[in-house]
């Protein structure tokens, strides 16, 4: 028998987790010393190469299989480089618009505010396919009718709500040192999330018509993520006094992402 709050619950326990990982922030009362923002920039750019390479590039690796056989690389590879070529594209079209707010800024505060809206960009691109993996498990289940296939499905939308909570911090804590609250840190962890229910409910309801899609989505993903990590979050966690404590962040993130993934997988 088909239950109706069991999709419901897996779609939004995706975001209830983003949003809890961003409550993290709260803890953190005064501003975050500067040993901790290196390591701690290290951990979210060590999450993000751990998640591109399992929560993203194999799986669309995986799924093209199908019917590229030989050349299943071929959307994860394109989709990577496109990926990044998109950031790059809105980096230079970015001057172009809304800069008018912002004029007041220091040109080292207009960067450091530019950098965590492209990581927040970034981390929103990567929950679109998983947003629509979700979906596409539910709505599967759901032409099936097979309750077997509904539990795996819910399954998948815990699995990837649990690897959503570092990623919720990974934003909000970035953007306490941006933008000097607690509250508008949280907001932007939260709304980073706010993409996976949306796109899970239209996977759910365009299963069939959307899954030849889903390797091209999950490496353009996984590029803007890398791009990021590359760009941003790996040379800022470098300290001069403390040398090695962003690349400990690194190594950390990345191997508590890589458990999640393949335990939850």
């Amino acid at each position: 028998m088909w239950n109706v709050w069991i999709p419901v619950f897996g779609i939004a326990f995706i975001f209830v987790m983003t949003s809890l990982g961003a409550a993290v922030v709260f803890f953190f009362k005064g501003e975050i010393s500067p040993k901790f923002n290196s390591a701690f920039l290290g951990f979210a750019s060590g999450v993000m190469i751990a998640a591109s390479v399992w929560s993203l590039l194999l799986p669309a690796i995986a799924q093209a299989e199908a019917y590229l056989g030989g050349f299943a690389f071929l959307p994860a590879a394109i989709g990577v480089l496109v990926g990044g070529a998109f950031l790059v594209l809105l980096d230079k079209l970015a001057p172009k618009r809304g800069r008018e707010n912002e004029l007041l800024l220091s040109p080292k505060e207009y960067i450091t505010r530019q950098k965590a809206k492209r990581l927040f960009l970034a981390v929103t691109m990567h929950n679109i396919p998983e947003g629509l993996a979700v979906g596409f498990a539910f709505g599967a289940a759901l032409v099936s009718g097979s309750a077997a296939a509904l539990m795996t499905a819910l399954g998948l939308a815990v699995g990837i709500g649990v690897q959503n909570f570092p990623e919720g911090a990974a934003i909000s804590l970035p953007m306490k040192s941006v933008f000097k609250s607690n509250t508008k840190a949280f907001l932007w962890g939260a709304a980073s999330g706010v993409a996976e229910p949306i796109f899970a409910l239209l996977g759910f309801f365009l299963a069939a018509n959307l899954q030849a899609l889903q390797p091209w989505l999950l490496g353009f993903s996984a590029g803007a993520m890398l791009f990021v990590a590359a760009e941003d979050l790996i040379p800022d966690a470098r300290m001069e006094n403390s040398p090695h404590l962003g690349a400990w962040g690194v190594l950390f993130g990345f191997t508590l992402m890589m458990i999640l993934d393949v335990a939850l997988s």
